[in-house]
């Protein structure tokens, strides 16, 4: 099955990213944008997972959820990759603030964020685990992908349209485990779900 982790953000926050997005759409047919029900954010992504690894996987994944505090979060401005002239994927950035305290976990981890720690150590336990198609290397970038497009597109306007755009703060409390079902029509369940901060038994998730 495919699989990632990543984090759900409650549905006033995507409606108000949303009604910023509508006036923009029509302007950039070139771009195939992705349906709201669609939005998240991606923690790790973990690939292809045998299904005998999902036990030993989920208890990893709980464990590290465990070491880190709820954290508070906000949609602002946006950007491309793999730049805004030769776009790709348009997406919007993430701003931490408030909370988001980690657990001292003696990890030597203090100089990064909160937020990118996380993304870290659920990628780090995935792997241990078995999910073997996770890069730890390639270096995480929190966003939420907005539109995607097939050849190489020019939206530095679009981007500097979006500059000013500072959304709502909100809660991230739990992280989830996603099944990808792709197809005509790519369709994402959710099939796990851990609680940030709350210490987890070994061995259970």
């Amino acid at each position: 099955m495919r699989l990632f982790v990543g984090l759900l953000p409650p549905r006033p926050v995507l409606d108000e990213l949303a009604r910023a997005l509508g006036p923009h759409r029509a302007a950039w047919p070139r771009l195939r944008w992705i349906d709201q029900e669609n939005w998240h954010l991606t923690l790790a992504f973990l690939g292809e997972v045998p299904e005998e690894v999902l036990p030993g996987l989920e208890t990893r994944l709980g464990r590290a959820a465990s070491r880190y505090a709820p954290m508070t979060l906000a949609f602002t401005g946006a950007g491309a990759f793999p730049s805004a002239r030769r776009a790709r994927v348009f997406w919007s950035g993430l701003r931490e603030g408030g909370g988001g305290g980690s657990r001292d976990d003696g990890t030597g981890t203090r100089g990064r964020s909160p937020l990118v720690r996380l993304a870290e150590s659920l990628a780090a336990g995935a792997r241990r685990a078995g999910a073997v198609q996770v890069d730890e290397s390639k270096r995480f970038r929190p966003h939420l992908t907005l539109a995607r497009s097939r050849e190489e597109t020019d939206v530095r306007a679009l981007v500097g349209a979006f500059e000013g755009f500072a959304g709502s703060p909100w809660e991230a409390e739990s992280v989830h485990l996603v099944r990808s079902h792709l197809g005509a029509g790519v369709r994402y369940e959710p099939i796990a779900e851990w609680p940030l901060g709350a210490r987890t038994p070994r061995g259970q998730s």
